[in-house]
């Protein structure tokens, strides 16, 4: 995909978000986790970083995006979903350090997921914020909101 067609996606990604978040931050459970601080990082294929801290506390919304950034960052290297790969090391299905990640760097969490754009190219996101089911699936609607 043109890195600009790539790029128009992202932008109505970010969009799209700014109005799934209020929807989803009226469950109690998920306004609590970082009191409507969220962040969203996503890696193209070609290693461009974008993303966007959402909320009104500056030092709670970097801790956030940090952990986004962790968890878009894992899956742009591993290419699969972040609670799925911690399962896989701890398992000893892959090695631990197969893809340049050791621990305390490895990130378990939920919330981290390559998506897949219309003409198969890939977006490696991390979201953060929120329960990390949630996390996953406010990026799958942002997506489905993005392309439609």
């Amino acid at each position: 995909m043109a890195e600009e067609t790539t790029n128009s996606i992202i932008a109505k990604i970010l969009v799209a978000l700014e109005s799934l978040i209020p929807i989803y931050i009226q469950n109690p459970i998920d306004e609590k986790i970082a009191n409507g601080n969220v962040a969203v990082c996503i890696i193209d294929e070609n290693g461009n970083v974008q993303g966007k801290m959402y909320g009104t506390n500056k030092a709670k919304s970097r801790q956030i995006y940090k952990i986004a950034w962790t968890k878009a960052s894992q899956v742009w290297l591993t290419g699969i979903k972040t609670g799925e790969y911690e399962q896989l090391v701890f398992n000893k299905i892959i090695e631990e350090n197969s893809n340049g990640i050791e621990s305390p760097d490895l990130i378990g969490w939920e919330g981290g997921q390559p998506l897949i754009l219309p003409d198969g190219s890939v977006l490696s996101v991390g979201f953060s914020g929120f329960r990390g089911v949630v996390d996953l699936e406010i990026m799958e609607k942002a997506l489905t909101i993005a392309i439609n």
